[in-house]
């Protein structure tokens, strides 16, 4: 599987409107395509309509497949309420299944020790599809700290870290401490939006696109 695999600092973070952002800025450079394997709280909250609606995503582009649980709860409980496990397994399965000439945004739920059942965690599965990891950060006051324990944390399973993109009003300081702190390169800044919409997601996109071309 080619691609990155976008994580969080944080739930709520960003992680959707920076997968959007990869998607819209890299179709300029290869094909490409956005999956989420687990998504809880659907009924409130479809990630996957979101990036298909601000990166105006066609149907091929879009892989709409994977756990999807009614609570807005970590995927292990989300699942357990619902009767159901979440099987490492199936995920690798559906992952195979996917069209293998597309470059791969992969959307993980909440941060990294997310628990997806009794024995795995969602680094287990970035871990399993061997992609490298663009990580979904705030800018603002604490942003350092989480960062760097997430970069660490990569480091220490063995997992590439492609690097950082930050969400929120910009924060020259915070992106200079990232990248001396947490050795991880910022690759893009998303500003605060008021209007979160395609056309506002494919501005920053054509600007951040050189930068985001070195993940391909």
């Amino acid at each position: 599987m080619r691609g990155v695999f976008v994580t969080g600092t944080d739930t709520g973070v960003g992680k959707t409107v920076v997968s959007a952002l990869l998607v819209s800025a890299l179709r300029r450079s290869a094909k490409v395509g956005y999956w989420k394997p687990v998504q809880t709280g659907i009924e409130e909250d479809d990630d996957t309509a979101e990036v298909r609606r601000l990166a105006a995503c066609d149907p091929a582009e879009i892989a709409d497949v994977g756990v999807r649980l009614p609570r807005p709860l970590s995927p292990h409980l989300s699942a357990r309420l619902a009767g159901q496990t979440i099987e490492m397994a199936d995920l690798l399965r559906t992952a195979k299944g996917l069209p293998d000439d597309r470059y791969w945004i992969v959307e993980g739920a909440g941060g990294l020790l997310v628990p997806l059942n009794e024995s795995a965690m969602m680094a287990d599965l970035i871990r399993a599809l061997s992609l490298p990891v663009v990580i979904a950060a705030r800018s603002g006051l604490g942003t350092i700290n989480h960062t760097s324990l997430t970069v660490s944390e990569l480091a220490r399973r063995s997992i590439d870290v492609a690097g950082v993109v930050m969400v929120g009003e910009p924060n020259a300081e915070n992106r200079l401490a990232i990248e001396r702190y947490g050795g991880a390169r910022v690759l893009a800044e998303v500003p605060v939006l008021s209007n979160l919409s395609a056309s506002a997601v494919a501005a920053i996109a054509a600007d951040a696109a050189p930068a985001l071309a070195s993940l391909l």
